[in-house]
């Protein structure tokens, strides 16, 4: 998603600077126009009025409209001008907010009220009157919900819903003109809806794709267009494709614009389907690849829906799952800065319908947040309790974020959570890791590049592991000559670790080896100090220090701390 920021000021050109957007400077009218219809956002840092005045000749429907936010020269607020939620200018306002230290302004009624868009709901496809369905859920009138598929709602809707029927009349009766949600995956015109209704399209169905090696991609992609034409189901609906695993990287597969899941023969043949294939099973060891990815691919409770239809080079088969598939992603939010926290991790967190975590790592997101999503705040601890409560969203169907300062794998919560999935009670529930900059490559950043050879990681803290074992491994490092990094190396009830620490380093090291000092890496009241083993003052450590010390051929080189590679000129 390409992002242009536009600057005409020196001080706008200052702001862009703290932006990881491509930039231009000078005439913004004539960029505006110029790439329109190019990129998917403008930051614009200029007034309001001005802004209004560029974009307003080029405005056509929100479908197709760009997302434009605002940013006033002083910096302090990022405002949502133009495409709110299709867009994403609403997330865009809070992501650059977040990089800049301003206030989001976001005016979107449903926002401001905590409602969520109805065009924007994370895995739904909304068809027909928006606005008017919209209106009703903000002017507190019931709205009737006919759920042909027995799909859950997201929370906050069903909460909206549920507080449109407690305050108003009672439930109208159907056959009166009012609001109404339809919930359904079969395809509808929408020009045939009427007044005040909205189709919902959930992610309820998964094709299962088989394709010849080096078949045209439009074959396989008409197969499938005719065969959901012709069942009357809707395209919008369909949440994955799946296949035998040696055809994951196939441009018919990938060419289909959805997620591919993947499944091994022994995997697929286990799958009773209605119209096995000896002839497939001796090509490719299984006797289906269609109708048994796709079974597989919808999960527990899911059905076969659409036979396989299969031309010379393409077959397509389709299931429908009973509930949306809940899946765990243990994100790492990186040291502090959003400018250092990675796309991915972006991603995960606004897709999330559910954000569970420590208060201050949430806190460390929150602009990454939305209406529509559940978020849990624990304090500080209670790791397992935290992956329990994430696990069991997703058991339920919700796609959840687990946050983590710095890197998720890293003396964070991606190990603990992993260790629970494998409980028989959350079994199938998916879970990833998505990396983020861990405080000790932060730490070595702004130090220099202590960390440019081998080196060991150690966790001061006693309260998990036995100081017996963390003090043999600081001598295994000393002995084996390794920078170090020490995390929790101080706090108020446990000061002695460090200087210990310091003590066993000594047996090994002379007292000028360099050490390097960062607190708060990346965050506003960071610090950064270099000094020598000798002299290492541990008070000055805390909780949120990393603490770098130098291997034998570690030096400080005008200022910064290298441990050099050994290359050769």
């Amino acid at each position: 998603m390409t992002i242009l920021s536009v600057s005409v000021t020196a001080a706008g050109r200052r702001l862009a600077e703290h932006l990881p957007y491509e930039h231009v400077h000078g005439d913004a009218a004539r960029t505006v126009r110029a790439r329109w219809d190019e990129v998917a956002g403008f930051v614009l840092l200029l007034a309001t009025g001005a802004a209004v005045r560029i974009v307003a000749p080029l405005l056509g429907t929100k479908t197709t409209d760009p997302a434009v936010v605002c940013v006033d020269e002083a910096g302090r607020y990022v405002v949502a001008l133009v495409g709110g939620h299709r867009a994403g200018a609403n997330d865009l306002a809070r992501e650059v907010a977040g990089l800049l230290g301003a206030e989001p302004v976001v005016t979107t009624a449903t926002d401001s009220i905590g409602v969520p868009a109805l065009d924007a709901l994370e895995g739904f496809s909304a068809v027909g009157d928006v606005a008017r369905v919209t209106r009703a859920l903000l002017d507190g009138e019931p709205v009737i919900v006919e759920d042909r598929l027995g799909w859950p709602l997201p929370d906050p809707l069903r909460a909206r819903l549920a507080d449109n029927r407690a305050a108003g009349s009672p439930a109208p009766d159907p056959g009166e003109r009012v609001a109404r949600l339809v919930v359904t995956d079969e395809a509808v015109d929408p020009s045939r809806l009427g007044a005040g209704v909205v189709v919902l399209h959930p992610p309820s169905l998964v094709a299962g794709v088989g394709t010849a090696s080096g078949a045209p991609p439009e074959d396989l992609a008409t197969l499938l267009e005719h065969t959901l034409r012709d069942a009357g189901l809707a395209p919008e609906a369909l949440a994955a494709v799946a296949t035998i695993d040696r055809r994951l990287a196939e441009p018919a597969v990938t060419g289909l614009g959805r997620p591919v899941v993947g499944f091994a023969p022994d995997q697929l043949a286990t799958v009773a389907v209605p119209n096995p294939s000896d002839a497939v099973r001796r090509a490719v060891g299984t006797p289906s690849v269609a109708e048994a990815a796709a079974i597989l691919a919808a999960g527990p409770g899911g059905a076969l829906v659409i036979p396989k239809h299969t031309t010379r080079t393409a077959t397509v088969a389709v299931a429908r799952r009973r509930g949306p598939r809940g899946e765990v992603c243990v994100v790492g939010l990186g040291p502090g800065d959003p400018a250092h926290r990675t796309p991915a991790a972006t991603r995960a967190v606004r897709h999330a319908d559910a954000v569970v975590g420590y208060d201050a790592y949430v806190a460390q997101c929150a602009d990454l947040l939305a209406a529509r999503q559940r978020v849990v705040r624990f304090p500080l601890g209670a790791e397992v309790a935290r992956a329990r409560v994430a696990l069991e969203l997703a058991a339920t169907g919700a796609r959840v974020a687990v946050v983590c300062s710095g890197d998720a794998g890293v003396y964070a919560m991606a190990s603990p959570l992993l260790e629970l999935a494998g409980d028989p009670a959350f079994a199938g529930i998916p879970v990833s890791v998505v990396p983020g900059v861990s405080a000790s490559l932060a730490a070595s950043a702004l130090l220099g590049a202590p960390l440019g050879h081998d080196h060991a990681v150690i966790s001061l803290s006693d309260l998990l592991t036995p100081w017996e074992t963390i003090e043999g491994r600081i001598r295994a490092a000393a002995s084996a000559d390794l920078v170090t990094v020490f995390y929790n190396p101080r706090s108020s009830r446990r000061d002695w670790q460090l200087a210990r620490a310091r003590e066993i380093l000594l047996e090994h090291r002379p007292p000028p080896t360099p050490v390097g000092l960062v607190t708060g890496a990346t965050r506003p009241a960071q610090v950064v100090e270099l000094t020598t083993l000798g002299d290492l003052d541990v008070r000055r450590a805390g909780m949120e220090t990393c603490v770098v010390v130098g291997a034998s051929s570690t030096v400080v080189v005008a200022g910064r701390m290298v441990t050099p590679r050994g290359y050769r000129p």
